[in-house]
């Protein structure tokens, strides 16, 4: 390879490009977007690639590289092929413990020393059709990838003319044109291989087998200067390429495995934290119970007024994960609602018992959820939804059994009143305050916020008020007047405790 291979001035990479890929994650842009990694990641044909210590998703990920021959600056599509030089085998390397910490940027997950292997061979771009190019890529001799550039979903030509708009293409500048299915988490000892060919052009030009193999790092990150690596199951999923590769149960049905946590997300509320007792006698206390016991320890703005469930009977329990909507504001929302945007990873990462509490301004003109969203939230074992907001496709959500509380139906889309911006952070549902983790009840009175630190003592004096109303029901059935009864005075709660004290006796 030349040396300006070696040491490209630029290397830019795109996040999400072919259909299958797309596919596999759920999500398909609506534009390429990017990212930058360093000219030091640059790696050769025969070398290594360093998983860090106490590190566990670095994946690999075939891609067909592009080397831009002569300078491009605002050129047009149909003229942008003609400054690509030569094209030939990346290995677009991502260590999957750091993408939280520099969510599209991927400054770290992606920009490690050798996580850009190229090569060995250039093609020469003027022999070869851009839009039948292959990429494979092999592990330990076994295939995973296999795709051709017919699969793409932006074309290589509108890549080179869309980052031309930006800024100078120059000589030796590398563009990484995506991956397709196919890519995995690869393991110390793992050997990968990815070509490029052009089978059907003459000579069925090859840029040979790039060759990496993954060592173990033993140097440890330091606390001190920077964030830690940190993985959950969503990392995990989309690491391997799904679920049931990374080891990990189903997320529907029963026995859905919570998210595995680490020192650097300890603050992110764990649902596992809800025991099956508590959930148990929060499920047996009605709401109107549970607010009275937080009034009784001064707490009088747990409600979240205006709403209603969408299925009849139906109550929910569980821990809250927030999503937050600010006011519609074009420029905003043209920067925050389109792609991957907070509504959607809210979703993608709901855990099995949360239940996703949505801030929308208490604006009921306009929907915050609709089916496709409800059955993501369903599928991940999500507990219910509340919204001060309105929900579209509201019969169709209801019928997939999925709880929601709502200020009712409205047919609109996203984009009409609110920008998708903030996921678990603090907000405000139909006047109450809620946190990340906050313990959230609703059934057919309405919904309330319990601070987790008081849920286990009101629980439990809820249910046991619940018991007691039971009783003091029966007398006034049986005819007793409510005086001195409701509440119970001393000659009505010596009665009561006798009575439950016989009953607990037999």
């Amino acid at each position: 390879m030349t040396d300006t291979i070696h040491r490209p001035g630029k290397i830019i990479a795109i996040h999400l490009s072919y259909a299958s890929r797309a596919d596999q994650r759920g999500r398909r842009p609506a534009a390429p977007s990017y990212f930058f990694k360093p000219a030091s990641s640059v790696g050769v044909s025969g070398g290594t690639v360093e998983r860090p210590a106490g590190t566990e998703l670095l994946a690999f990920e075939g891609e067909i590289a592009l080397v831009i021959g002569t300078a491009a600056r605002r050129v047009p599509i149909d003229e942008a092929w003609a400054h690509v030089g030569w094209v030939t085998a990346s290995n677009d390397l991502g260590l999957y413990d750091l993408r939280a910490n520099d969510k599209g940027s991927n400054v770290r997950s992606k920009g490690g020393d050798g996580y850009t292997p190229l090569g060995p061979d250039l093609i020469d771009a003027r022999t070869v059709d851009p839009t039948a190019l292959r990429v494979r890529a092999w592990v330990n001799g076994e295939l995973r990838q296999d795709d051709t550039t017919a699969g793409l979903i932006f074309p290589l030509a509108q890549l080179v003319a869309d980052l031309s708009q930006h800024f100078t293409l120059e000589p030796g500048d590398v563009i990484l044109t995506g991956t397709p299915a196919g890519s995995s988490v690869i393991v110390p000892g793992d050997v990968v291989e990815v070509e490029v060919d052009a089978p059907d052009a003459a000579g069925s030009p090859s840029s040979g087998r790039l060759v990496t193999t993954v060592v173990q790092g033993e140097a440890p990150f330091d606390a001190d200067l920077g964030s830690l690596p940190a993985v959950d199951d969503l990392q995990r999923t989309e690491a391997w390429g799904s679920a049931e590769a990374a080891g990990l149960a189903p997320t529907t049905g029963e026995g859905s495995p919570n998210a595995a946590r680490t020192p650097a997300d300890a603050a992110i509320p764990d649902p596992s934290r809800l025991s099956p007792e508590l959930r148990a006698q929060l499920l047996e206390a009605p709401t109107a119970g549970l607010s009275a016991q937080l009034r009784k320890r001064g707490h009088h703005s747990c409600f979240v007024d205006g709403v209603s469930v969408n299925i009849r009977g139906r109550k929910i329990v569980g821990t809250a994960k927030t999503l937050r909507f600010v006011p519609f504001r074009e420029d905003l929302f043209k920067a925050h609602g389109g792609g991957y945007n907070a509504q959607k990873r809210a979703f993608d990462a709901v855990e099995e018992g949360e239940v996703i509490v949505i801030e929308a301004r208490g604006d009921a003109t306009t929907g915050t959820l609709g089916d496709i969203l409800a059955l993501r939230a369903k599928a991940r074992g999500a507990a219910g939804v509340v919204t001060d907001g309105g929900v579209r496709d509201f019969d169709a959500v209801a019928e997939i059994g999925l709880p929601v509380f709502s200020q009712g139906a409205h047919p609109s889309v996203l984009g009409r009143k609110h920008v998708p911006w903030d996921v678990d952070v603090t907000i405000s549902c139909g006047g109450a305050t809620v946190q990340p983790g906050d313990i959230i009840v609703g059934d057919g009175d309405g919904v309330i916020v319990i601070p987790p630190a008081l849920a286990a003592e009101v629980a439990a004096d809820a249910v046991a008020q619940e018991i007691e109303d039971a009783w003091i029901a029966e007398q006034v059935a049986a005819g007793h007047p409510v005086d001195g009864l409701f509440p119970l005075n001393a000659e009505w709660r010596a009665r009561y405790e006798a009575a439950t004290t016989d009953r607990s006796a037999r």
